[in-house]
């Protein structure tokens, strides 16, 4: 008996020990896939300039839950096809939008479900391609690609992001860093106070939101 409640406290202190290890483990593989995911979306944005004389596509809505999904300019319909994927609205006729869970180039993770019928776990930055211009921005007229914000992880109801305390603010999920993929492809992680998430500086040299040019100053903060 006493060896057997030995044992019984060795194993309670190795699964003490290796727990924490485990569960970071998990986050940092949840983090890789999604910056696997952020960099396929990038790759079709790269694709799709390529293919339309440098424009890019359209950010989708903007300040508010996203409810237009129909528009083929719209990123979540203008790229899939160049991934192999459905776009966004026919998967939404399908009844077949990604939720928190699946395992899809749309799902981060860990996204964290919400009550609605659109879910978008990436965010185009909401400053670029608006649509009050008559036509979308260019990959070659907008900040230097190395620097300029393209999608990060967002909350789920907004199609685009842009940092503010309101609810259309990126999602620094994976350990309160945020996960963003640029212009020229690539893909970095970021404490979500330094790239202005909540309350936060967002003139950053390495990571801009701001559109050259753009005749929008962005939404209300």
């Amino acid at each position: 008996m006493i060896e057997l409640l030995s044992v019984i406290a060795i194993l309670t202190l190795l699964i003490a020990v290796l727990m924490p290890s485990l569960s970071g483990a998990r986050r940092s593989a949840a983090s890789t896939t999604c910056r696997a995911n952020l960099r396929q979306w990038a790759a079709a944005t790269v694709m799709f300039a390529q293919q339309n004389d440098g424009s890019l596509p359209r950010r989708g809505q903007g300040a508010l839950p996203t409810t237009v999904i129909n528009r083929p300019e719209d990123w979540f319909n203008a790229l899939p096809p160049l991934l192999g994927q459905p776009s966004y609205s026919e998967l939404f006729v399908r009844g077949a939008v990604p939720r928190p869970g699946a395992r899809s180039v749309w799902m981060c993770p860990t996204a964290v479900e919400h009550e609605g019928l659109n879910y978008f776990a990436y965010g185009m930055n909401m400053r670029l391609s608006i649509w009050m211009t008559l036509t979308p921005d260019k990959i070659d007229r907008v900040a230097p690609t190395a620097v300029q914000v393209l999608f990060a992880d967002g909350p789920g109801r907004f199609c685009s992001v842009y940092p503010s305390p309101q609810p259309f603010s990126p999602d620094p999920r994976h350990d309160r860093k945020l996960n963003i993929a640029f212009l020229d492809g690539h893909v970095a992680s970021f404490a979500g106070d330094y790239v202005g998430c909540g309350i936060g500086d967002l003139n950053r040299p390495d990571v801009q939101w701001a559109v050259p040019n753009s005749p929008w100053d962005g939404p209300n903060p």
